[in-house]
């Protein structure tokens, strides 16, 4: 199946003095009537750009698994935040609008995001709503709250450990404290945050590992299952790690961990 554009209609945020761009998903389908569980990836590139091997390849690596899967090509930089926290959680409604005709079981929609892709998963999973039941459009009468969240080596912090790029690129150059509080997503972290699985290298020295650490103590303080696993070596931006195989084992946790969701059979 081709991209699809996340908006048929006006969309929020846009501006084409800024940039023309157009947010769009890529549906990786399972064949057969089988209800499954369905991943959304965002890939990372500090809120710049979009980085092609955190991408396919891995909604091919969650398709061999056993689960529907999607791409979503997010707005990123000259665009800024509310922009792709937009796009996401319009991708989130879209697969629940789709579930049916799709064979996808709506109450298994998770997302999965490396990087700055993992900050705008964490920040979907930690800000969302239940739709606008008067909405015209019906795909925003429902809920953008996904069923679980992955985060691959996720910037979480835009003021502790932060990784100045990508707050750069989604916050701009000066920021309002407001702003970086409410981006600070180990301070978002509710009781109803949804479960997570976390894999991070203790390596990184792009973005430090205190990143999953402080989102795992924010989930423990909460009370919200997850899963953490903190690997000795391996550097920033690995994606499948398929050159690693000490590395590579994060899909063989992360198949298991879905798979205990009801995400596979």
């Amino acid at each position: 199946m081709e991209k699809l554009k996340l908006w048929n209609g006006d969309i929020p945020g846009y501006d084409a003095g800024i940039s023309d761009f157009v947010p769009t998903i890529t549906p990786f389908l399972l064949s057969g009537s089988e209800k499954r569980g369905a991943v959304i990836v965002f890939p990372g590139g500090g809120y710049y750009i979009k980085a092609g091997h955190e991408g396919e390849p891995v909604a091919r690596w969650l398709n061999s698994i056993g689960i529907h899967s999607f791409v979503l090509d997010y707005r990123v930089h000259p665009y800024k935040y509310p922009c792709p926290l937009l796009d996401a959680q319009r991708a989130v409604r879209l697969v629940r609008y789709h579930a049916k005709e799709w064979n996808i079981d709506p109450d298994k929609v998770g997302i999965l995001g490396f990087s700055a892709g993992g900050h705008l998963a964490a920040t979907a999973g930690t800000h969302y709503d239940a739709g606008d039941p008067d909405a015209e459009d019906p795909i925003d009468r429902l809920s953008s709250k996904p069923d679980a969240m992955v985060l691959c080596y996720p910037v979480i912090s835009m003021k502790r450990y932060c990784h100045l790029g990508s707050r750069q690129g989604l916050l701009g150059d000066d920021p309002s404290a407001e702003l970086i509080d409410l981006m600070s997503n180990e301070d978002q972290v509710t009781p109803d945050t949804c479960p997570a699985f976390l894999w991070h290298t203790a390596e990184d020295d792009y973005v430090p590992v205190e990143n999953s650490i402080m989102f795992a103590k924010a989930l423990a303080a909460n009370k919200v299952p997850f899963e953490l696993h903190v690997f000795p070596r391996g550097h920033h931006g690995k994606g499948l790690a398929e050159d690693m195989p000490e590395l590579a084992v994060w899909t063989e946790l992360c198949a298991t961990w879905l798979k205990g969701l009801g995400f596979s059979g």
